[in-house]
C-alpha cells in the first residue's frame, strides 16, 4: 500500500491596501501614511517651523568668557562641545524637538558669526517620524561681565588683606612674594598695592580674602586681626553689606638678626641662652645659639604673648678677618661649632685688636676669609632686655663678637645671573618714592639676591628661572670684558635647579 508524501503548502503574502498620493498619484500604503507619500509630505511639513534661525551671543572680550543666561558666565573655546551647549540652549522651541545631530559650519574668524547645523526628528502622524535638518546663524556681541567691570572700577573690592612688618628693609616682604608666586596664592585678588611699610591685597569675596589668610599663616607668622565697615543696609529684608579687612601683621624679625630673649621665655624653651641667631622664619621663628649649637623655635602664639624685638639686623653688620680657627667637633645638621680668632677688616694694619669667640660656622670658614658679624663689645643698645641680661648672672656668657655668615667679595650690583625671580604686578600709592627709597629698595632686593645664592634651604622653597634669551648674550660680552676680575666671587647656582620660563618661550612655523 503507497503512502503519499506530504505536500507543505506556503502561504500567499497578505497584500497591504495600497492608494493614491492626492498629490502625485505615487502609490503608498494608505494605513501609515495617510493619503500623502513620504515626498510630498517634506514639502507640505516643516517641523523646524517654531524655531528661530538667528540669535545672538554675547562675549566678554577681557576675559573671554560667555553669558549663559540669565546671569551666569561660563568658559567656553571656539567650536567646542560648552560653545555648541550654549548655542542650543539659546534656541526658542527647540525643545519640543528630538535633535539627532549638531556641528558647527565652518565661518571667517574676524566675521563674528557663528553657524549650526541642526539634524531633528519629531513625530507628524502615527507610525510617521520627520527628520530635518537646518541652520542657525549666531552674531557674536561683545557685552563685559561684572567681574571685570568690577576690575577697571575703584573701591569696588569686598575685603582686603593689609600685611605690615615694623622692620626697615624689605627681605621678608622678597621672600613672601616669591611664596606667593610659587604656590598662585594671587590669583584671586582684583589689586595688590605697595604701601610704605607693606602691601595691601584686594579681593572681590570675602571667602577669597579668608583662603589667602589661611596661606599666610601656613608660611609665615602673623598675627591677623579683622574688622568689617557696614556698607549699605535694607530695612525692608534686613539684608546688609560689608566689607572686611585684615590686618596681618608679621613678626618684626628677620633671618640673620640677632635677639635676646626674655629670661623666663628662654628657659621654657628649652633653656636656650638669652642671646640667640634668627637662622629661619617660617611658620615660626627658629634661633640658634652659636656658641652651643643648641636650636630652639618660637611659635607665633608664644611669640605674640610676649613680643620682643631684635637687638641688631643686617644694617649692623661688621666685616671681620679669620686669623684662626680651630673645630672643636661638635656638628648639628649643617653647622659646625669651632673656636676663630678674628679681627675688624677696618682695623687691619691700624691698631689692630682681635677677638675670641665660637661660632657655628666652622664648616665653611678658613684662615684669611672674611666673615659678617656682630660688634657687641664697646656697642650700646637701647634694649632694655639686653639691659637685663647685663644685670643678670648670664653676663659673662655674652661674647664680644657674634659672626653671622661668610662674605663673598663682589661687585655691588651683580648683572651677570643665569637666573632670575619673576615679580609681581603691584600698584604704587598715591606718591612716588623718592630717589632714596628707590635706591634702599634696589639695595633691599640685591641683597636677598646674594642670600638666595649663598642659601640652599631658602633657595630650595623658591621658584628659579633661566634668565631671558636676549639677556644671555648681553651677559656673554660683560663676562668676557671683566675676566680676571677677582672682586667678583658670587656663587652660582646649578643650572638644573633654573625653571624654564614659558612666557619667554616663542613658537615659529
Amino acid at each position: 500500500m503507497e503512502v503519499d508524501t506530504a505536500v507543505h503548502f506556503t502561504p500567499a503574502p497578505k497584500s497591504a491596501a495600497t492608494i493614491l498620493c492626492a498629490d502625485c498619484g505615487a502609490p503608498v500604503d494608505g494605513t501609515i501614511s495617510g493619503a500623502f507619500c513620504y515626498d510630498c509630505i517634506k514639502l507640505k511639513t516643516d517641523v523646524t517651523g517654531g524655531v528661530q534661525r538667528d540669535a545672538t551671543l554675547h562675549m566678554c572680550r577681557d576675559c573671554d568668557r560667555w553669558l549663559s543666561p540669565p546671569t551666569s558666565w561660563v568658559v567656553a573655546s571656539w567650536e567646542s562641545r560648552e560653545l555648541l551647549a550654549l548655542c542650543l540652549k539659546k534656541l526658542k522651541g527647540l525643545n519640543k524637538l528630538r535633535i539627532i545631530d549638531a556641528s558647527f559650519i565652518w565661518t571667517e574668524p574676524h566675521s563674528r558669526r557663528i553657524k549650526v547645523k541642526i539634524t531633528v526628528q519629531q513625530e507628524i502622524s502615527e507610525g510617521a517620524i520627520m527628520q530635518q535638518s537646518f541652520e542657525v546663524e549666531y552674531v557674536q556681541n561683545y557685552h563685559q561681565c561684572p567681574d571685570c567691570a568690577k576690575s577697571y572700577t575703584h573701591n569696588t573690592w569686598r575685603a582686603v588683606v593689609q600685611i605690615r612688618q615694623k622692620v626697615p628693609h624689605k627681605r621678608t616682604f622678597l621672600y613672601l612674594e616669591q611664596l606667593i608666586l610659587k604656590h598662585g596664592a594671587h590669583k584671586d585678588t582684583i589689586n595688590i598695592k605697595e604701601v610704605h611699610d607693606g602691601i595691601d591685597f584686594y579681593f572681590a569675596q570675602r571667602n577669597h580674602a579668608e583662603g589667602f589668610v589661611d596661606f599666610l599663616k601656613n608660611v609665615v607668622p602673623v598675627n591677623v586681626k579683622k574688622s568689617q565697615e557696614l556698607i549699605s543696609m535694607d530695612i525692608h529684608t534686613s539684608t546688609r553689606s560689608y566689607k572686611f579687612s585684615y590686618s596681618a601683621e608679621i613678626v618684626p624679625i628677620c633671618k640673620d638678626d640677632l635677639v635676646v630673649l626674655p629670661i623666663p621665655l628662654a628657659r621654657k624653651i628649652g633653656n636656650i641662652s638669652a642671646l640667640a641667631l634668627c637662622t629661619r622664619i617660617g611658620t615660626s621663628i627658629s634661633l640658634l645659639d652659636p656658641t652651643s649649637l643648641q636650636t630652639a623655635d618660637i611659635s607665633t602664639d608664644i611669640y605674640w604673648r610676649s613680643p620682643f624685638r631684635s637687638l641688631a639686623d643686617i644694617q649692623d653688620l661688621a666685616e671681620f678677618i679669620v686669623l684662626d680657627i680651630e673645630p672643636l667637633g661638635v656638628q648639628k645638621g649643617r653647622f659646625f661649632l669651632a673656636e676663630a680668632t678674628v679681627a675688624r677688616a677696618s682695623d687691619l694694619g691700624n691698631n689692630e685688636q682681635t677677638y675670641y669667640t665660637k661660632t657655628h660656622l666652622g664648616g665653611v670658614l678658613h684662615v684669611g676669609d672674611s666673615v659678617m658679624g656682630y660688634h657687641l663689645s664697646g656697642t650700646n643698645f637701647n634694649n632694655p632686655l639686653f639691659d637685663v641680661l647685663e644685670e643678670s648672672k648670664h653676663a659673662s656668657t655674652i661674647p664680644d663678637v657674634v659672626l653671622v655668615k661668610k662674605h663673598y667679595a663682589r661687585k655691588k650690583k651683580n648683572n651677570n645671573r643665569k637666573w632670575r625671580l619673576k615679580r609681581m604686578n603691584k600698584e604704587e600709592g598715591e606718591m612716588l618714592p623718592r630717589k632714596q627709597d628707590q635706591e634702599r629698595m634696589e639695595r633691599d632686593f640685591e641683597i636677598f639676591l646674594r642670600d638666595v645664592e649663598e642659601d640652599s634651604d631658602l633657595r630650595a622653597g623658591l621658584a628659579l628661572y633661566k634668565a631671558q634669551q636676549e639677556q644671555k648674550a648681553i651677559d656673554a660680552m660683560e663676562i668676557e670684558s671683566t675676566i680676571g676680575d677677582d672682586d667678583d666671587q658670587g656663587l652660582e647656582i646649578p643650572m638644573e635647579q633654573l625653571l624654564d620660563d614659558f612666557e619667554d618661550m616663542t613658537m615659529h612655523e
